[in-house]
């Protein structure tokens, strides 16, 4: 008996739900002066919503 491929239909699958995404890299000043730096990576439709919520 010859085994389902199922494998392919997973890399298709997989193909169709790609999205574009975007890093976004934060920069937060600490009391002491120095810098931190957040990344984060959003689809590309969320980037104007996630940059409002991060300069709030």
């Amino acid at each position: 008996m010859a085994k389902s491929q199922s494998f392919g239909d997973k890399v298709r699958k997989r193909r169709q739900e790609r999205q574009v995404m975007a890093k976004l890299i934060i920069a937060e000043k600490k009391p002491n002066g120095s810098f931190r730096f957040r990344e984060k990576m959003v689809p590309q439709q969320n980037v104007q919503a996630e940059l409002k919520a991060a300069t709030r």
